[in-house]
């Protein structure tokens, strides 16, 4: 069968370091055409895919059969809405959209034309988490108590652009930013939520959205998940430290994948996401412990499906119901945060 003409809307770092080399490294995906204003971006994605460079959203929609958004927060419902309605089938960047009942409208408008929708929550490929969704099917821990889970940096002075002087209206803010990944994250491996805390606040001079946010989650099986995210972590705590009845798992560092990426690695070069053994996890107790080799990252596992389902052959790799779960529970903890209670779901 012919390739599978990906038109990408967007050309930031979700689209140049993410979704383009991604796109570029499936077999049966080809990237047509990018949505990007700046001339040097517009040469680029000419040089390094053979992609046409193109203003506006409308000028796609004859050049592709495949839509991606990787464009701002904001613009990601009605710049999807636009392609369902063209027939074109649909990846969305994480968050899916601002509100629960926006998503659903979404869902909605896709299955009333029969189109793929899916929502590119990566971090479930992540080599660690791979790792610990591996530990728990197997019982390795028993049964899990408490699921510790961070993305904390160190960013003092902060970068600019909307994610941080952005507003409700820009959808900006760590709490829709990396919490998209640790809620989705804990809903995949723990569940249904609740209950759901929340403490956020703004730290840093300048900035508008959260940039210090504690998520609590009392999972419907009994388990709790305690999510951080953070720009103001001088000293970074484990990324995942999952507490179980007969053991716990501790891991260190982040995922290799976007560093590799961001370096400008190509997504199928061997090895691309394997884990350094000195970055391995730990299993056990105090008084017995081992290294648990990392499961290989697989980012590029997320386009593979998505080329085999516009063909027929598996399911979207993400459903976006499951975005609409990670989208109340984000709702829920902003009202906990702001009424400082704790937030009841159904």
């Amino acid at each position: 069968m012919s390739e599978i003409r990906v038109g990408l809307v967007g050309y930031g770092t979700a689209g140049a370091f993410f979704h383009a080399p991604l796109i570029h490294a499936t077999p049966g995906l080809a990237l047509a055409a990018v949505v990007t204003r700046n001339p040097d971006r517009q040469a680029e994605v000419a040089e390094k895919y053979g992609a046409v460079g193109v203003p506006d959203v409308p000028e796609l929609w004859d050049l592709c059969d495949l839509v991606v958004v990787a464009s701002p927060n904001k613009t990601h419902v009605t710049v999807a809405a636009a392609a369902l309605t063209q027939g074109l089938p649909v990846v969305v960047d994480k968050p899916l959209a601002r509100t629960a009942e926006e998503a659903r409208d979404l869902v909605r408008l896709a299955k009333e034309r029969g189109l793929m929708l899916t929502v590119f929550q990566n971090r479930r490929w992540d080599g660690d988490f791979r790792t610990v969704r591996r530990l728990v099917e197997e019982g390795r821990l028993g049964a899990v108590l408490r699921f510790e889970s961070r993305f904390e940096r160190w960013r003092p002075v902060p970068k600019g652009g909307w994610r941080e002087t952005g507003g409700p209206e820009e959808v900006a803010g760590l709490l829709y930013d990396l919490g998209s990944h640790l809620v989705d994250q804990a809903l995949q491996l723990l569940g249904p939520v609740r209950e759901v805390y929340c403490e956020s606040e703004v730290r840093r001079p300048g900035v508008a959205s959260d940039d210090d946010t504690f998520v609590a989650l009392t999972h419907a099986g009994g388990a709790r998940s305690h999510l951080w995210m953070s720009s103001v972590a001088a000293r970074l705590g484990p990324r995942f430290r999952v507490l179980g009845s007969s053991g716990a798992y501790v891991k260190h560092g982040m995922d290799v994948q976007e560093e590799r990426l961001r370096a400008g690695m190509a997504p199928d070069t061997p090895g691309f996401g394997d884990d350094e053994e000195g970055r391995w996890g730990v299993l056990g107790t105090e008084d017995d412990q081992r290294a648990v080799v990392t499961e290989p990252g697989a980012y590029l596992d997320f386009y593979r499906d998505v080329e085999a389902a516009l063909r027929g052959s598996a399911a979207p790799p993400v459903d976006p119901e499951s975005a609409i779960d990670t989208l109340t529970v984000i709702e829920a903890a902003r009202l906990s945060a702001t009424q400082r209670i704790v937030v009841h779901l159904s």
